[in-house]
């Protein structure tokens, strides 16, 4: 049985960044502008903070790749961080003699407090710099490898910000109808995207949605929002409805709970089917004659139905909290001398939400090659593409 696995290691202002990714089959081109496209998706957006002016990011392939294709073996990737210069003593993973400022305030909706608690720590940077969404960076960078091994079965993932703030877009993939006509494909959604600064597919809704973050820094405060993500040509079969940890939503819930500072992850029509009627939310199953295919006149269900998927697009929408680090910042407690006290300020965004959104591709792709190997699993790439091949060839 195949499978993907992954760590990633390091801390915000630390030396760097450094990931491994085990499963990838032998075989696979890859070269380093394939990562630096996505690591550079993720740092654009309106509403970033100044670390983006700073950072420049670029994965360097260490190991388990030769002459640009996959060994089989572990792909190590490392990011350096730019600004370790300036944090080289503060950071140092050696004693230093002179004397290092602590943080001992927590801030209020971060890891602060509790991760203090939990590791018995009395200078909070040992918290924050590991919680930080700095580590995403090396996800989407190890991420980019599994979009690469997906694009060659015809597998694109997408995404696009459905609102922030008050400001909305209500598009959904998984509220169109099977014959609806856009004036976009959704192949296309991330060229579109892509050219927003709030990654929105509407103007207008764009023009509120910066109107909205501007508002937010003028008053030193933040906001969040919702994005979608979309996978397009999943074949039908990818999960299990056989245990309870092999269950693809379950997979991909987790996966996007564990990006910081998101709250909400909804697969398809997601918390509305609570206020409908079973005939407004299943979908209809027909037989194409001439693709000899099945397929459905709605995709409420979001393209996975009890755990596997459906051969529809997989819709994902995920909902990103307010970022906790406020320039106006709210009331904390001193934790060495229990005094009330304003929360501590570190460098941070006004919004990230389309940066999220990138984030979130990259997450599925990760999880959705996990799951591809696992049915289609080999060790080389020609391996496996004969598996799905034999498969596609399939009379059901």
């Amino acid at each position: 049985m195949g499978g993907i696995r992954y760590l990633t290691s390091g801390e915000s202002h630390g030396q760097g960044l450094i990931g491994i990714i085990e499963g990838l089959p032998a075989g696979l081109n890859i070269c380093e502008e394939d990562i630096f496209k996505d690591l550079q998706r993720r740092q654009l957006g309106h509403g970033r903070g100044g670390r983006m002016k700073i950072e420049t990011d670029r994965a360097q392939i260490i190991s388990g790749v030769r002459f640009g294709k996959t060994l089989g073996s572990p792909v190590s990737l490392l990011i350096e961080n730019a600004d370790w210069k300036n944090w080289t003593t503060k950071m140092s993973t050696s004693e230093v003699e002179e004397a290092v400022k602590a943080v001992e305030i927590p801030r209020p909706g971060h890891a602060d407090l509790a991760g203090a608690i939990k590791y018995r720590a009395g200078d909070i940077r040992d918290i924050l710099e590991r919680a930080s969404a700095r580590e995403t960076a090396m996800r989407v960078a190890l991420a980019a490898l599994a979009k690469k091994f997906l694009g060659n079965f015809g597998i694109k993932i997408v995404s696009h910000v459905t609102r922030i703030h008050t400001a909305e877009n209500p598009f959904s993939v998984a509220t169109m109808r099977h014959d609806d006509k856009l004036d976009f494909t959704l192949e296309s959604i991330n060229d579109i995207a892509d050219a927003s600064s709030v990654r929105s597919l509407d103007k207008a809704a764009e023009e509120k949605m910066i109107a909205d973050i501007d508002a937010a820094k003028e008053q030193k405060d933040t906001v969040g929002g919702v994005f979608e993500v979309i996978a397009l040509n999943l074949p039908i079969g990818l999960g299990s409805h056989i245990q309870w940890d092999r269950k693809l939503d379950g997979r991909i819930g987790q996966a996007m709970m564990s990006i910081p500072a998101m709250k909400g992850v909804e697969i398809g029509m997601g918390f509305e089917t609570g206020a409908k009627l079973g005939s407004q939310v299943h979908d209809p199953i027909y037989y194409n004659e001439a693709t000899k295919k099945y397929y459905r006149s709605t995709n409420h269900a979001g393209g996975l139905e009890a755990g596997i998927t459906n051969g529809e697009p997989l819709v994902i929408r995920v909902a990103m909290k307010p970022i906790s680090t406020l320039m106006n910042p709210l009331d904390s407690v001193n934790m060495k001398t229990k005094e009330k006290t304003a929360a501590h300020i570190e460098r941070s965004d006004t919004c990230a939400v389309p940066a999220a959104a990138v984030i979130g591709e990259s997450l599925l792709a990760l999880v959705l090659a996990d799951a591809f190997l696992e049915k289609f699993g080999g060790d080389s790439m020609s391996e496996v593409l004969e598996s799905y091949e034999r498969w596609q060839d399939r009379d059901v």
